[in-house]
């Protein structure tokens, strides 16, 4: 999956696996910047060998290299390797470039540039971030910013990302007239100002060719960042507004000449510079610079080790790690395939070691990875579209998503649990030089900003200027400690990385505007709902599983952010027009959207994880979808339970705030009993005929629209508070675990 991270995917080190103390314990030395997500880090795999001593030790990389996602390696042989952990315990450097290679099929394979041509691109890189800091703090009219965010974009696209794998690491002479034809025809519109608005319905001859001109640039540029399958989807839609009248009912429009479609596409705030690339401009890389610095000032590491000696010293110390670990990483940073490749290369050998089967681990980093795309601050690009869409605040959307991540990391840590019980997991020593109060005294700093994001926004900040602060406070905070400083030629690296990291997803967010502009235009929207509606006869609960299905399959092809915009603009209505709420209705697509990061065929994470573990990618995606599938039962709560906005923090309408309670602690049991029923274990092994219960019983408290129609159908009776059913079920259950926990488990 493309996107989702908001900051550039970071590749862990070469060799930066966790290495063993003297008595075989996992070290953890805290203070030099760790991999983490927020932009890639300097390590072996970039800059040369790691240091034996200290596989976190950023090493210095040549003049002029250019930090950030240019550097990470080739992508080699498909073929997972066989890992073994080596005599030391840390993940193969063969693993680990396997994991890079599915970090750049996610953000294409950029340019390894150094000399001249890296000085000159890390200027370009550093001056739009300071660019982009200027504009959070003063007014630059939007549709200048638009055009200049897109313009360095496009002129960064072509000099760091090659046309093909066989230009990679040099600067061709095409890059540089793509370059410069992009930055000229945005020029161009800038300088032309209101007049050239004013033509968005009568383009000039000039204004066309230069509009096509563009959008190919653009799709080109969207092709290097993210590969084919998002150009041709808006191609696909080009053609659609072209051939409209030529379609049969319902797919027909009244069509509209090309030099029409091209104004409104390049011309005007609707196509191409609307919706997404106003929050790609303002929001998005504001977060990616802000990760970036985070990440620079030695933050991930930081965070990896608070987990490591917070949930360390028991038998699931292992999993309970990984958990907390992925949301602390991925909290900053919204990235899932770098979090799971991040965390992966630290945690995996200490999952070996703690009895782990390897597609288990793996589905578990894939897991904790894919909340790095649901949990504040940043969650996923796709939630700044959410409050752009809605025309809320920013401070609404982390409201909203707080309830749902509480649950998805819940029932990740039900699984853990039930793991540890399953595999019969050993505690794993690790280094305990540094207490927990004393990690805090010296690195605590590094969660200030974390909080300061939101309080910046409580306090009446707009999401920019709370973001631009917390930057400024991440550089201030990290010169607490000489290891954590970000002295010049950090700072540079940190700047130029803010930018970096943005790249795919401006580019995701500029096609998508091609896609939105298109389903403006022709009214494909409303179409669409209809024929859903048609389809499930105006039933809620089949218009919403027809929802997920479409959106799901949407998510196989194209990023997490490309896939939130073109199910919102043609598949919300349908469940608006139902009587959803329209903020659980975006959340609910929000939500499948993300589910893609663990589907085949773009099953990223889970195949990261699976290079990293040694396992097989395909049964680590399958226990990827065990740990996360209950999880994603939940959004259905947004909508078919009358309580289910209280998920979203949004009181029921003739409801209280103890609903709000009620609905969250029902659906936690639930999850709790469908996290069973996955893990087939809770304090023994659960028959056959059991787990079918413990189903049953999750479903009536998570899903009880699924069952209930079925229900009176069969006993012909009105079954108004299923809820109830499913406590009382859960607590038999229980009951009975409990009482034969000492039998013998079964082979």
């Amino acid at each position: 999956m493309a996107d989702e991270r908001t900051g550039a995917h970071s590749a862990p080190p070469s060799g930066s696996g966790r290495q063993p103390s003297s008595d075989g314990t996992a070290a953890a030395t805290p203070g030099a910047p760790a991999s983490s997500p927020g932009s890639p880090l300097p390590g072996s795999s970039l800059y040369g060998a790691a240091d034996k001593n200290d596989p976190f030790r950023p090493l210095e990389p040549p003049p002029g290299y250019v930090p950030g996602s240019s550097g990470r390696p080739a992508p080699v042989d498909s073929a997972l390797p066989d890992v073994r952990l080596t005599s030391q315990g840390a993940i193969s450097d063969e693993a680990l470039r396997k994991a890079e290679a599915y970090i750049e099929q996610e953000e294409g394979a950029a340019n390894r540039l150094s000399g001249r041509a890296g000085m000159i691109v890390t200027a370009i890189a550093v001056v739009s971030t300071l660019f982009h800091l200027y504009a959070a703090y003063a007014i630059v009219p939007t549709q200048t910013l638009r055009y200049v965010h897109v313009a360095f974009v496009m002129a960064l696209c072509f000099l760091l990302f090659p046309l093909a794998t066989r230009f990679r690491n040099a600067i061709r002479w095409w890059d540089v007239v793509a370059a410069i034809a992009s930055v000229g025809i945005l020029g161009y519109a800038l300088i032309g100002g209101e007049e050239f608005t004013d033509r968005a319905t009568m383009p000039d001859h000039l204004d066309v060719v230069l509009g096509v001109v563009f959008i190919v640039l653009l799709l080109e540029a969207t092709r290097r960042t993210t590969g084919w399958i998002m150009p041709v989807v808006a191609i696909l839609f080009i053609v659609y507004a072209l051939v409209g009248p030529h379609l049969p009912a319902p797919w027909t429009h009244r069509g509209y000449t090309f030099t029409r479609l091209v104004g409104h596409l390049f011309i005007t705030l609707e196509g191409i510079f609307g919706v997404a690339v106003d929050v790609s401009s303002s929001l998005i890389i504001m977060f990616t610079i802000y990760g970036a610095f985070l990440q620079h000032s030695g933050a991930g590491k930081f965070f990896i080790n608070f987990s490591l000696a917070v949930m360390g010293g028991k038998p699931n110390s292992a999993g309970r790690t990984v958990v907390l670990s992925s949301f602390l990483l991925g909290g900053p940073s919204g990235s899932g395939v770098a979090t799971t490749v991040t965390i992966g290369a630290v945690a995996y050998p200490m999952m070996a070691r703690a009895g782990f089967e390897k597609n288990a681990a793996g589905g578990l980093l894939a897991a904790g990875g894919l909340g790095a795309i649901l949990s504040p601050p940043v969650l996923g690009a796709a939630a700044f579209l959410i409050a752009e869409f809605l025309k809320i605040s920013y401070l609404d959307v982390i409201w909203m998503a707080l309830i749902p991540t509480c649950l998805y990391y819940l029932s990740l840590l039900f699984m853990v649990e039930l793991d540890a019980r399953r595999f019969g997991a050993k505690a794993v020593p690790y280094d305990t030089s540094l207490t927990i109060p004393q990690m805090l005294r010296r690195y605590g700093f590094h969660f200030t900003s974390l909080v300061a994001v939101v309080g910046f926004m409580v306090a009446g900040y707009s999401p920019m200027l709370s973001v631009f602060w917390s930057t400024l406070l991440v550089l201030g905070l990290s010169f607490l400690r000489p290891d954590t400083a970000l002295w010049p030629k950090k700072l540079v690296r940190a700047l130029a990385d803010g930018t970096i990291g943005v790249l795919n997803a401006a580019t995701t967010c500029a096609s998508a505007g091609i896609i939105v502009g298109v389903v403006t235009l022709t009214g494909l929207g409303l179409k669409f709902s209809s024929i859903v509606l048609a389809y499930a006869g105006n039933s809620l609960l089949l218009t919403a599983l027809y929802t997920a299905l479409i959106v799901w399959i949407v998510g196989l092809a194209v990023p997490v952010t490309a896939s939130y915009i073109i199910c919102a603009v043609i598949a919300a209505p349908a469940l608006i027009k139902l009587g959803v709420p329209e903020f659980a209705a975006h959340m609910f697509i929000f939500y499948y959207a993300v589910l893609s990061e663990v589907s085949p065929p773009t099953a990223l994470s889970p195949f990261a994880a699976a290079a990293i573990t040694g396992g097989d990618p395909y049964r680590t995606t399958l226990q990827a979808w065990k740990y996360t599938l209950p999880a994603f039962l939940v959004p259905f709560v947004f909508i078919l339970d009358p309580l289910g906005v209280g998920l979203l923090m949004a009181v029921p309408k003739g409801g209280t705030v103890l609903d709000v309670v009620l609905i969250a602690l029902k659906t936690a049991i639930g999850l709790g009993a469908l996290a069973v029923a996955a893990q087939g274990w809770a304090w023994r092994a659960v028959a056959a005929g059991e787990r079918g219960l413990w189903i049953v019983a999750g479903l009536l408290l998570v899903f009880p629209s699924l069952l209930e129609p079925a229900t009176e159908w069969l006993v012909g009776v009105d079954v108004p508070h299923p809820a109830w059913f499913g406590l009382a079920l859960v607590a038999l259950l229980v009951l009975h675990q409990i009482r034969t926990r000492g039998e013998a488990r079964p082979a």
